[in-house]
């Protein structure tokens, strides 16, 4: 019955997100003096959708138009448009200000599971 609760799900596909974009961040800093180097991020994160039997069910074609269930992050080229004279594109402001919406983004992620965890807890007597 409480196998694979969606809530719990998501939560941890939230904080794999923001522990992925963190990594990347972390790299970007890393090669702030790397000439020729070009910024990287991440696609935005995309809460699972469907069921575990494949997916929601609609009753007409258009009500869903979600597209896959995967919540993988890919990483992609961030933003381009302030090159260095030796061609670098990191800027550490805009780096720091991705790593603390990341660290956001993971706390978000541990208070709903947390809070969701002392709802099923109380749910079942167990406190």
């Amino acid at each position: 019955m409480f196998d694979n609760l969606e809530i719990f799900r998501s939560a941890g596909a939230m904080a794999r997100h923001a522990a992925q974009r963190q990594s990347v961040v972390a790299e970007n800093i890393a090669n702030a003096d790397t000439p020729g180097y070009r910024t990287k991020d991440v696609t935005a994160f995309a809460m699972p959708s469907g069921d575990a039997q494949g997916g929601m069910k609609s009753t007409r074609g258009s009500h869903l138009e979600t597209g896959s269930r995967t919540t993988a992050a890919s990483i992609i080229l961030g933003d381009q448009s302030g090159l260095s004279p030796n061609g670098n594109s990191v800027s550490l402001e805009s780096e720091m200000f991705k790593s603390i919406e990341a660290e956001r983004q993971h706390s978000r992620a541990m208070t709903i599971y947390k809070s969701s965890l002392d709802i099923l807890r109380a749910s079942l007597g167990r406190r």
